[in-house]
């Protein structure tokens, strides 16, 4: 991380950081009304609204996966209203493995996370939280 990075990009970095282990670093990168959309038909999809649904949608993917999900960031694009974080979606799921890139498209105010799209890139996505 350089010393001339984003705020937006590092709040996406420590986001990704706390992610898995840390829910309470989670929330508070977090806005009170923040929305999350997942796309499709599958298992994780739907819009999740509010801090406790949010952090509650991102544990089940470690209850669905038996603990084995896993994101690793790749990139950020940061500017003063976006970030899009692109990163290596890993885990396994009813003997399907799953291993896809993704991106996450994230509208953000006042240093926190208001609005998350997520954007998977491989049709195995829909195939693994099928």
């Amino acid at each position: 991380m350089s010393e001339t990075e984003h705020p937006n990009a590092a709040l996406v970095r420590r986001l990704f950081a706390a992610f898995g282990h840390d829910p309470m670093a989670v929330s508070a990168a977090l806005a009170r009304d923040v929305v999350w959309r997942v796309p499709g038909h599958t298992v994780m999809s739907g819009e999740y609204r509010g801090r406790r649904e949010v952090v509650e949608f991102l544990r089940r993917t470690g209850l669905e996966t038996g603990g084995t999900y896993r994101s690793r960031l790749h990139t950020v694009f940061a500017d003063d209203d976006w970030t899009v974080a692109l990163y290596r979606a890993t885990g396994s799921r009813n003997g399907i493995d799953l291993d896809v890139d993704q991106a996450l498209v994230m509208r953000i105010a006042d240093g926190l996370v208001r609005g998350v799209t997520a954007v998977p890139l491989d049709s195995a996505f829909e195939h693994f939280w099928a």
